[in-house]
């Protein structure tokens, strides 16, 4: 499925845009684009600590769907920027959940990829009754194998990307790299803080693409510690999920329809963790795409994410028909 035709829709702006305030002094921003009557469906970004973006918005049938986008907190054009207070997954759920009644959607489509995933499977654990679908991609779990794997065993295939990482770092510091990534990160001195952002962000980044990517455009510092922050914050903790395994609550959105599609050669989130997902839930659609790596701006990856939300829409318009 490198490529079966399907291409992202043409660019579009959000017909509005607005701020939720939240809990812990967060404001959220987001936008709505597409068809105002149409099918909502909300897209939860990646990271932690990423933002929405404007291809995000591009998945989607505009003249079908109502597609709604939002900066999690401490993300994207949410403030206060990198804050890591009253900032957890549960916290994140409920300002899901707060977002849809904000806007008055009785239910919605779900879709998420990478760290967007792993919102979108907690949200169904206790909003299921709220969820029409969902769409995941690259499935992370946040379980300590995994973490394992992107800061330690990852460097099997990326010793470069992993050295650049690690090399200024003292030899004991890289028994414990996120540790050592955190206390510069979250230090007072604002040119170390930056310059240890910039390194984490950029070993991700290095690891996403099944080929190289192009380099993208400058990030503003504060953008980039923003991100670092937050992410770490989450992968320090787990992402909150310790006492709540999500492989462990399955049953609570087992109804739900769903498609999983996973690249073959993803090295930020192993298609194995996708693969024990749809073991425990068979019910879900699983589609490996054969080409690609984790990225959703790769060619198969992008096809397959189109080919499902056309597929999405295609089952509910044959729903809506007249018997």
């Amino acid at each position: 499925m490198s490529d079966s035709g399907y291409l992202l829709y043409p660019e579009l702006e959000p017909y509005t845009r607005g701020w939720l305030e939240a809990s812990g002094g967060h404001s959220l921003y987001y936008e709505q684009c597409g068809n105002p009557q149409g099918v909502p469906v909300v897209v939860l970004h990646g990271g932690p600590g990423s933002g929405c973006t404007p291809t995000q918005r591009r998945f989607f049938d505009p003249a079908y769907y109502r597609i709604v986008l939002f900066d999690q907190r401490g993300c994207g054009r949410s403030q206060p920027a990198g804050s890591i207070h009253e900032n957890t997954t549960w916290h994140l759920v409920e300002d899901i959940e707060a977002l849809r009644q904000h806007l008055c959607i009785p239910r919605w489509l779900v879709f998420g990829g990478s760290w967007g995933s792993t919102l979108a499977l907690a949200y169904a654990t206790r909003h299921a009754e709220a969820i029409v679908g969902m769409i995941l991609r690259g499935i992370f779990l946040s379980r300590a194998t995994e973490l394992d794997w992107f800061l330690h065993r990852a460097r099997w295939f990326f010793p470069e990307a992993w050295e650049r990482l690690t090399g200024w770092l003292a030899p004991h510091e890289r028994q414990n790299v996120m540790g050592a990534y955190a206390k510069r990160i979250f230090a007072s001195d604002l040119k170390e803080t930056v310059q240890s952002a910039r390194r984490w962000n950029a070993y991700e980044a290095a690891i996403m693409s099944l080929l190289p990517a192009a380099g993208g455009a400058e990030v503003e510092d504060a953008v980039t510690l923003a991100r670092a922050r937050v992410q770490i914050h989450y992968l320090l903790h787990g992402c909150f999920l310790a006492e709540q395994p999500l492989l462990e609550q399955v049953d609570r959105f087992r109804a739900i329809p769903a498609i999983i599609i996973q690249g073959r050669y993803d090295m930020a989130c192993p298609p194995r963790t996708a693969y024990e997902l749809h073991q425990v839930w068979p019910e879900a659609e699983f589609r490996i795409v054969p080409d690609a790596g984790h990225a959703a701006s790769e060619p198969g990856i992008r096809a397959a994410l189109v080919e499902a939300t056309e597929s999405f829409k295609l089952a509910q318009q044959q729903r809506s028909r007249p018997a």
